[in-house]
């Protein structure tokens, strides 16, 4: 495992849990802290390096912890600053890093910090936030539009003004051009690095600077009927300012501050912009999270243009990363179907840069449709009936087959789904053959080899469904050769050797068999090839 050292987490796996959905302790149906605890022999298990908790802080809830009321305290949903201290060490203890959710781009409406702030014109923390004044009609200040339906803009009667709220009207974004709001947050920052936490995934990090001049966003010419109505207009002036970048690079240096620690920015842009989130002289975040596998169509030529326009887009010096899955987008399996997860596993633990496991992907949990009457994301009850409801990637974790699958002994406050008496984590374990004891193979070889931790990633030219590249270090070199199609394929590629021998299949039944130049691969399979000594 990685251990120590300023870029453990270049070599490292992290794994992301929604504490609400991992393990309840006290039986409230609600995942806590305690149950994470009592399920770190899994994780450690599975050979991961890096646990990422989405957010634990006190929260009314409005968005299930992404509306902050308190950025240095444990909500009681999740038990207390007790079991945190205990999990933290006992992370610690294993040899896991623990990552923790950071969302400063803005706090619940009942934070005392906005509670002040929308008192009075005159309060000193007037400005933490985004006022403005009506329109010249008394309308709206511009057209900016909340990610999560309607107008941005939420008209406060007391005062007069309206305030921005780039997400809920309970979640007022904060005014990061206000240097007094920038030190409380480092200051929160500080608070749980002098506990020993690892680092931070910031929340929608290119979110946090706006336009001085709040000018109007353009229209979006590419806007489909049936999409979410905020893509009605491209978010110009509201996110991604050029000043956003001197606030990453201190952050970065709050995080420095203290030995091994990591920075990791949660970023949705064009490739072009994405990289610019690294800072100049990698002085930014150390991960720009790389969502591109999260929507790019399941082909081998997309995926196969995606990691080569990636790779050459990388500043010097810059570590790549991956992503399949997180708690905002539909699961892999139901993305892609379950006989193609397999193979998705295989990609992500194979690339060059850093891979993020989705809990519950690695038993093959797939998207549960959810049922008006169960439906909990504001998102879904906001915006109704077009699919962007985050519920169904959100559902407990499927730990056996019993009515809660273990997780729970009440009814989860999400449920399950019918199969999880089969999918679930001890059918799994039993099984050698099974996708978690997949994910378990190739975590050890991915650790055990040089050349998929820091080797050289080159592509090799394939036709149809097949992806071929080469990882390759201190003079051993693995093929991995990808079927994304349901139909067998022979593969007679020059880079496969006489004398080369498959390491793991997707199927698990192949190991040792030695190729003769020509490979036989199998629908929906994939395999890491060991070459001969280069």
């Amino acid at each position: 495992m990685a251990q120590g050292g300023d870029n453990w987490w270049r070599d490292g796996i992290f794994y992301q849990i929604y504490p609400r959905s991992f393990q309840d302790s006290d039986g409230d149906g609600i995942g806590d802290l305690a149950g994470i605890l009592r399920r770190l022999p899994y994780v450690k298990s599975l050979g991961v390096d890096a646990i990422w908790l989405s957010p634990i802080f006190p929260s009314p809830m409005a968005d299930f912890g992404y509306d902050i009321s308190d950025y240095t305290g444990i909500d009681p949903l999740f038990g207390t600053m007790e079991d945190f201290d205990a999990l933290l060490a006992a992370a610690h203890d294993n040899g896991l890093k623990l990552i923790l959710d950071l969302v400063p781009n803005h706090t619940s409406s009942q934070h005392p910090w906005f509670v002040e702030s929308r008192s009075s014109r005159d309060n000193p923390k007037r400005d933490w936030y985004v006022w403005r004044d009506p329109a010249a009609d008394g309308g709206v200040p511009n057209n900016w539009l909340s990610e999560f339906g309607g107008s941005a803009w939420q008209f406060d009667e007391t005062t007069g003004q309206y305030y921005y709220h780039a997400f809920l009207a309970e979640q007022p974004d904060l005014n990061w051009r206000n240097p007094d709001v920038r030190a409380a947050i480092y200051d929160a920052m500080r608070f749980w690095l002098e506990k020993g936490v690892d680092g931070f995934r910031v929340d929608v990090i290119w979110h946090l600077i706006k336009d001085a001049e709040f000018r109007d966003n353009p229209p979006n010419p590419h806007y489909v009927e049936g999409r979410p109505p905020n893509e009605r207009i491209l978010t110009q002036y509201s996110t991604d300012q050029p000043e956003v970048h001197d606030v990453i690079a201190e952050m970065r240096r709050v995080t420095d501050a203290y030995r091994d620690r990591v920075l990791i920015g949660e970023i949705y842009l064009p490739l072009h912009r994405l990289m610019a989130y690294y800072g100049n002289d990698l002085t930014g975040a150390q991960m720009p999270f790389n969502f591109a596998l999260l929507s790019t169509f399941w082909s081998a030529r997309s995926i196969e243009t995606i990691v080569e326009d990636y790779e050459e887009a990388l500043p010097k010096g810059a570590w790549p990363n991956w992503v399949l899955g997180n708690h905002d987008r539909p699961r892999v399996a139901s993305r892609i179907g379950p006989e193609q997860a397999r193979v998705a596993a295989m990609l992500l633990l194979t690339l060059r840069g850093t891979p993020t496991l989705y809990y519950g992907d690695e038993i093959g949990m797939h998207q549960l449709a959810i049922a008006p009457e169960d439906v909990r994301d504001p998102f879904e009850k906001n915006v109704p009936g077009i699919g962007v409801g985050r519920d169904g990637c959100r559902t407990p974790m499927q730990w056996d087959a019993s009515p809660a699958g273990g997780f729970s002994g009440v009814r989860p406050w999400l449920p399950l789904p019918e199969d999880h008496i089969h999918w679930n984590v001890a059918n799994l374990e039993a099984d050698s053959r099974s996708i978690l004891s997949l994910y378990r193979r190739l975590i050890a070889l991915r650790k055990a080899s040089p050349a998929l931790v820091a080797g050289d990633y080159h592509p090799i030219a394939a036709q149809g469904d097949l992806l071929v590249y080469r990882r390759e270090a201190e003079g051993t070199a693995m093929i991995v050769v990808l079927n994304l199609g349901p139909d067998p394929i022979a593969v007679t590629t020059s880079a496969i050797r006489f004398g080369s021998e498959i390491l793991l299949s997707t199927f698990l039944d192949r190991e040792g068999e030695r190729l003769e130049g020509v490979l036989d691969l199998r629908g929906n399979e994939g395999v890491v090839v060991m070459q001969p000594h280069i």
